[in-house]
């Protein structure tokens, strides 16, 4: 009987080379940017104590209650693979202590994180994210900032036209009143409620405003409004974060049904989304947290931080025929052809040296044939060929062939070898910047 084939687990991907050099496209735009609003990137493990997950997201959501790869092994604790970056994040800044030492902390994590899901577009188990917290500060200009730099980094990709949605939840007091007055409101329509949300309207009735039920959205018009509900304090605080947007120029919009799922937020909370999507658009979420800190175990400090969802945001590329302009990059300086095979050696020992000297060289090491070398070079979208003879190793040359022009000239193998072929990564360099938007 015949094996059945191994294959990839399903809600999970082998991210081959090219989309890998996509993949790094977004996190050395997503690095640029992060790093100079002051950002520093912080690596946790995959994987934490499953109670600090229940802690932080909430017992009572979709991830803790049904989504979590959570293994335990004997008598030990039991561990989950992380869901999302914040909660690690949090206990990283409190175990090394740095809201004793520097409270204000800065960091950009870049990763993947895990939920077990029903595998569909846009949707899988093991997923990237792109994400950034600020720890340590109140200051409703951070929550500005956040939207504004995600914003740009779409920019920059090319996803012009997007808004962010924002809305305010207030704080534990605002929300606990809030929540009285949603079960007063829900309980005529209860019946009518899909079965999850009926379970939601006892453990946590703020879950019902994020449903995507056709139904429940229906029976949701009409519903109170946070923003109606929040202390003058909290409206204080949104107020300022509206102010500083419409300071800076950015595109937003207050959406009353914005929400978000995790249990820690307060306050401001906000999306990004690209509504071809459809139900699920947004590339982004994030928002404020001001009570996290203090529930595991630290002082009472502000937060807020943001997660980009690697995937809808290469699916929304994808949809406006961005992805050629995100992935041209890492091209081979050259391809190194020996023609004849007593010249094989010596033209590896040059492609060797040229590596040393930090250039991308490739060689061919399947024994083909010059045509099918010089093909190969053009499929790998190599700058140029470097073509070595017995007459070019005679006088001391290398024929450097311009793949992109088709011109050809013989360079003298060493330093004006290296100079040109810095001098054609340069002229790639500049022509792909005059035609970057």
């Amino acid at each position: 009987m015949a094996q059945e084939p191994y294959r990839a687990p399903r809600g999970t991907e082998d991210l081959l080379p090219e989309k890998v050099r996509i993949y790094r496209k977004l996190e050395e735009e997503a690095r640029r940017i992060l790093e100079v609003h002051g950002y520093r990137e912080i690596r946790t493990p995959f994987f934490e104590e499953t109670r600090l997950f229940v802690r932080s997201i909430g017992e009572v959501t979709d991830i803790v209650e049904k989504e979590m790869f959570t293994v335990s092994r004997g008598g030990e604790s039991s561990y989950s693979f992380r869901p999302e970056g914040t909660a690690s994040v949090v206990r990283a800044y409190l175990e090394h202590n740095f809201h004793k030492r520097r409270p204000f902390q800065k960091f950009f994590y870049i990763g993947p994180m895990f939920r077990y899901e029903k595998p569909q577009k846009g949707r899988q188990r093991q997923f990237w994210q792109i994400g950034a917290e600020a720890l340590g500060s109140s200051d409703p200009r951070l929550d500005a900032e956040m939207i504004l730099l995600v914003l740009d980094f779409f920019e920059r990709l090319g996803l012009r036209g997007l808004e962010a949605r924002i809305n305010s939840i207030g704080d534990k007091a605002d929300r606990d009143r809030f929540r009285e007055v949603l079960k007063e409101w829900f309980r005529p329509k209860l019946d009518d409620l899909c079965p999850l949300c009926r379970d939601r309207y006892n453990r946590n009735v703020f879950r019902i405003l994020d449903c995507k039920v056709e139904t429940c959205k229906e029976l949701r018009r009409g519903v109170p409004e946070f923003l109606d509900h929040l202390s003058p304090e909290s409206l204080a605080h949104f107020e300022a974060v509206k102010k500083t947007l419409d300071m800076l120029e950015v595109p937003y919009r207050v959406d009353p049904s914005i929400v978000r799922g995790f249990d820690y937020y307060t306050h401001t909370v906000f999306e990004i989304p690209y509504e071809k999507l459809g139900a699920r658009s947004a590339l982004c979420g994030g928002g404020r947290y001001d009570d996290l800190i203090a529930e595991l175990g630290g002082p009472s400090l502000g937060a807020v931080g943001f997660s980009i969802g690697v995937t809808p945001t290469l699916i929304a590329l994808e949809m406006e025929g961005l992805l050629e302009e995100v992935s041209p990059g890492g091209r081979p300086d050259a391809f190194l052809v020996p023609i004849g095979p007593e010249q094989e050696d010596e033209g590896f020992r040059l492609a060797v040296n040229l590596r040393r000297a930090g250039f991308a060289v490739l060689f061919d090491h399947q024994g083909k044939g010059l045509r099918a070398r010089l093909k190969l070079a053009a499929r790998e979208r190599c700058r140029a060929a470097l073509l070595l003879g017995e007459e070019e190793r005679k006088r001391g040359v290398v024929k450097v062939r311009d793949l992109d022009r088709g011109e050809e000239m013989d360079v003298p193998a060493g330093p004006e070898l290296e100079a040109r072929l810095l001098s054609l990564r340069e002229e790639a360099r500049a022509g792909s910047e005059e035609g970057a938007p």
